[in-house]
């Protein structure tokens, strides 16, 4: 068994309830199976979808809500110590990603 990586979604949110769900489900749906997934709402005023959708995959995501402005910097203050670790990549709740994309990815990086 080789080592992989963990590979940690940061997923910042502002009001993208319409795109969220995609983007969770494209991390989620990777080939490469040592990933986690961050969402962190940006102070959205969406009536509560924003997270209602987060919490709809419960333990699968971790989810943060954080005052408006500082969500794309708020992934310094979360990892802990097996995050700091890992490898982070921010995505924006509008881009799905492609099937085999991050192992793809990690291959080139182990070269």
């Amino acid at each position: 068994m080789t080592f992989e990586p963990q590979v940690s979604f940061i997923i910042p949110v502002y009001n993208g309830s319409n795109y969220l769900r995609e983007a969770i489900v494209s991390a989620l749906a990777q080939t490469y199976k040592n990933i986690g997934v961050i969402v962190v709402n940006d102070g959205s005023i969406d009536g509560g979808k924003t997270e209602a959708i987060a919490k709809f995959y419960g333990n699968r995501i971790r989810y943060f809500y954080k005052e408006n402005g500082v969500a794309i910097w708020a992934f310094r203050n979360l990892r802990n110590e097996d995050e700091m670790r890992s490898r982070i990549w921010p995505i924006n709740a509008l881009l799905q990603l492609t099937i085999g994309n991050v192992r793809h990815f990690m291959r080139m990086l182990s070269r």
